[in-house]
């Protein structure tokens, strides 16, 4: 299965996702110039943990550049529908195309996404069946980002030596304070909205609930049959390797699994 690039032509998300690449580029720039080269040229940090920073920020680029740019799932014009699964097909009332149930109609973006979950500014793209594994490695891989660059800030004032080498010509050495308070706070403040997303998206597949059926059903119980936690979880990375669902440069290949999901109200 190819992958099939998606991009959204949306001001409001390119800010939003400028934002979120201009926050990255700030801590992968001054925690390793400021706290991480400094501390290992001076024998206090092995260098391992340098390598192992830059690998999760990489990982961490990579899932929000494909999660972006891979097509989440819309349907063609003239959809073909399965033999024998017409019954689990339905027509959009906005595009007046069948689409398989459980599907949504993004008003944004002007499509009809299978499976989809909700629309994200964040990486500029709806959240549906072919992305949703990379979305939730973007979760991951940005909440542990977040919580080694917080601490590695936290011990270098209050663990590690004190440093012997300081080159007061350099900018973010003179300025030192004001730096690391500001990647401090966007750290804390990413950490705060990160963890409550990716608790969501979590208790979204276990529940086998798309967000967007939370809010739809929300006064009401979704009469669903439960299905194992790594059921779903493979239905949604296409693999019930786990070792591969935290591997962000593979290409998904979908269960064989119908596209209704099994088991509709």
């Amino acid at each position: 299965m190819g992958l099939r690039i998606h991009f959204v032509v949306d001001p409001h998300g390119w800010c939003c996702m400028g934002l979120i690449v201009f926050v990255w580029l700030y801590n992968i720039v001054i925690i390793p110039k400021i706290v991480l080269f400094p501390h290992y040229e001076e024998g206090h940090i092995p260098g391992i943990l340098i390598i192992f920073f830059y690998g999760i920020a990489m990982f961490c680029l990579v899932a929000l550049v494909r999660a972006s740019i891979t097509d989440p799932g819309r349907l063609p014009e003239n959809p073909k529908i399965p033999h024998g699964e017409r019954e689990f097909w339905e027509l959009c009332n906005k595009c007046n195309l069948m689409r398989p149930k459980r599907s949504h109609h993004c008003s944004r973006c002007g499509h009809c996404v299978r499976r989809m979950d909700h629309h994200c500014p964040w990486i500029n793209n709806c959240v549906g069946e072919d992305n949703h594994w990379l979305f939730l490695q973007l979760c991951f891989y940005t909440e542990l980002l977040t919580c080694y660059a917080l601490m590695f800030s936290f011990c270098h004032y209050y663990y590690f030596l004190p440093l012997k080498k300081r080159n007061l010509d350099l900018f973010v050495v003179r300025h030192e304070l004001a730096i690391m308070r500001l990647a401090a706070f966007m750290g804390i403040t990413m950490l705060v909205g990160i963890t409550g997303l990716f608790y969501t998206q979590l208790i979204g597949i276990i529940t086998d609930t798309t967000s967007i059926e939370k809010m739809s059903n929300c006064c009401e119980e979704i009469s669903r049959p439960r299905k194992p936690w790594q059921q779903t979880f493979s239905e949604v990375f296409g693999t019930r390797w786990k070792i591969l669902w935290f591997i962000p440069f593979r290409q998904r290949q979908p269960l064989r699994v119908p596209y209704h999901f099994a088991n509709h109200v």
